[in-house]
Parts: structure tokens; sequence; C-alpha cells
């Protein structure tokens, strides 16, 4: 009979070699003194020790400091090349993957405003990771494979007995362990805005039978929209994303070791781009998508918790929410895309607008939204 093993809950922990410390940890502390003692050896022969330290000491000290500090759970020798890295991006990037265009000569000689000097910066082109969405929600990540969302209704785990909560737990082990590949629950929080109900709301007041529903209604319209002004309102949104590489089996082979020298090898070992991907590994993999979303909705389903993909319109639109969440105009599935010709405005009528009630019950029944 095997006995149980007890995993850590932190998984993504580094493992150490010495001293509780880990091989990225010692190897900054040794470089770091042998190049002191490098320096120490070639000018003692002229550079008294006091002398030699007033500069070797701050050094040493710094490189420790950065190597065993910590903030958030992440060391500070890592925030420090983040920060570097996004120091040195470029702060103008469009999108173009097509590459960066002169303006057309009718535009610029139409031009009512004086050029302004940008100091030498030129854009430069938007590298994101999702190259396009297909028709089906299928998100193409090039050569890394394609991915596919499905948003997750939520239950109340605290109110449940005891007895219930144990049925969900045991539920929900079933689908970790029918899992071959990882997968990534994604739980996302962003502004809720509630200017577009407040104001329907308050259209639809006046056509109510009744004059108490009148002000019932006006008078929940004034709540919600003093809430707004009072407090910063939040909604979560609870995500899964369902991951498939091009050659089956090569997302697990991976996923066991994520140092940077088992991804180097990972990428030479990957074939060369445009050997593998052809249409039908493509399609292989997208069929492998819909077999694991079914998997997830039949395996979720009995806790309660109802799995929907996402559409292209609805996948795009998280993708856009993500990269910019700040945006003044929320993206959604009705935005056109990039490549779309514009010609009219769209009108909508009274007639084809759904109601307050109808509308948030379709926005709540395919977000899975909860207010915070």
């Amino acid at each position: 009979m095997t006995q149980p093993v007890r995993i850590p809950a932190d998984v993504d922990r580094e493992d150490t070699v010495l001293a509780n410390l880990t091989a990225r940890q010692l190897l900054i502390l040794a470089i770091t003194g042998i190049l002191l003692y490098g320096a120490w050896s070639v000018t003692r022969a002229f550079v008294p020790l006091p002398v030699f330290l007033v500069p070797a000491v701050p050094v040493g000290a710094t490189a420790a400091f950065l190597t065993l500090g910590r903030r958030d759970g992440i060391s500070l020798d890592q925030l420090l090349l983040a920060a570097l890295r996004q120091r040195m991006t470029p702060r103008h990037q469009v999108s173009a993957p097509e590459g960066i265009h002169p303006a057309p000569l009718w535009l610029t000689q139409q031009a009512t405003e004086p050029v302004r000097p940008t100091g030498g910066v030129a854009p430069v082109a938007l590298q994101l990771p999702a190259e396009g969405v297909s028709e089906t929600g299928v998100i193409d990540l090039g050569t890394d494979g394609v991915a596919v969302v499905a948003v997750c209704s939520t239950i109340n785990f605290a109110l449940r007995t005891p007895a219930e909560q144990d049925a969900l737990v045991a539920t929900f082990g079933r689908y970790l362990h029918s899992l071959t590949v990882p997968v990534q629950v994604l739980i996302r929080t962003e502004r809720l805005d509630l200017s577009a109900q407040i104001g329907e709301l308050r259209q639809h007041a006046s056509s109510l039978p009744h004059t108490a529903l009148e002000a019932a209604a006006r008078e929940h319209a004034d709540y919600l929209a003093q809430l707004a002004q009072s407090n910063y309102l939040l909604c979560r949104q609870v995500l899964l994303v369902l991951r498939e590489p091009l050659r089956p089996g090569a997302l697990a082979q991976n996923s066991g070791d994520g140092s940077p020298l088992a991804a180097f090898a990972h990428r030479r070992k990957a074939p060369p781009s445009g050997g593998i991907e052809t249409h039908a590994v493509r399609r292989a993999a997208e069929a492998r998508l819909i077999r694991r979303i079914g998997e997830a909705v039949e395996l979720l389903g009995p806790l309660g918790v109802v799995v929907t993909p996402l559409d292209a319109g609805q996948a795009t639109a998280v993708l856009a929410a993500a990269c910019n969440p700040d945006s003044l105009l929320p993206p959604t599935s009705a935005l056109a895309g990039a490549d779309d010709v514009i010609t009219t405005a769209p009108t909508a009528t009274d007639e084809d607008r759904p109601s307050t009630h109808d509308a948030s019950q379709s926005w709540d029944q395919w977000a899975g939204r909860d207010t915070l």
C-alpha cells in the first residue's frame, strides 16, 4: 500500500541548493565575489585595502540585497530586470502586423495642425502573443499553438453544509485528476460601469403601468447613480483558459520544468517556423481543444459550474480588455475589427433594444460576473 505524500502549497518555489539559497542566487553571489576578488588581486599592489573597500563594500552589499531581498514573492534582481526590460521597451507601439508605413501624401497635405516633434521616437509594431481569433473563438498563438477561453459561473461554497462541501471538493478533484496538461483559471476584476442600466431605468420608467412602479424605478436609478459615485464598483469574471501546442505532448513535457535552460532546450528542439505549422496539424490541435473543453463542461457540470466557451467577438473583447484595462471605450463583441471597413453608423430602435432586466440577465449568463 502506498503512503500519502504531502504536496507543498507553493509548487512553483525554486529548489534550494546550499544554505537555503537557490542555484540562481548562488550564481549571482559567486560571480560578484569572483569579480571583487579579481579586482582586488589586480589592484592590491598599489591600492590599500581600506581604499579598495570603499567601492567594494557597496557593490557587494547591493548584490546581496538584490539577490536575497524579495517583494511580493519575487526576488529583487528579477524585479530589476523587469524594470530594465520595461524601460528599454519602446513607448510608441501600434498594431501593425504588416509593418510601419509613413502616412500617405494626401493625408499629410490635408493636415491642419503642424507636425509636433517627437524627439526622434518612431513607433514600432506591437508584438502580441495572440496573432488572431478564428470564427469559432480559437486564439492563434503562432508557433506556441492555439488556445480557447471559456467563462465559468460561480457557486457559493461557504453556504453549503460540510457534506456538500466535501462532495464539491471531490467532484472538483476528479476534474483535476483528469488533467494531463496545465490549465489556467483566471479571475479578472475590472471596473463596473452602471451608466447603461441607469439610463435604461430612467428612460423606461415613464412607460411602466403604475405610478408606484415608476417612482420605484427612478428611485432605484438614483440609488445606482449614488452608489457609482460614492464607491469604486468592481465586477469579477472567472475564465478557464485551455492551451494546446501544435505538437501533441509538448506542453505536458515542458510543464514539469520551468527553468530557463529547459525553455531554451525546448526552443532548440522545436521545428522551425513553417515546418510543422500545416493546416492539418493546426486543425488537430483545435480538435484536441474542443475535446478538452467538452470534458471540462461534463466534469464541472455536477458542481453547478456552467462552462461556456467564448465566441470570436467575446474572446476578442477579453483580449482587448486585458491589453488595455483602463480604456474609456469598453471593448465588446459589437465593436468593429481592425480590418473592417466602416461605411455607416449603426442605428438601434427602441424595439431592437432589450429591456434592462433581459440585458443584464443575458450579460451575466455569458460573462458569469459577480459584483463586488
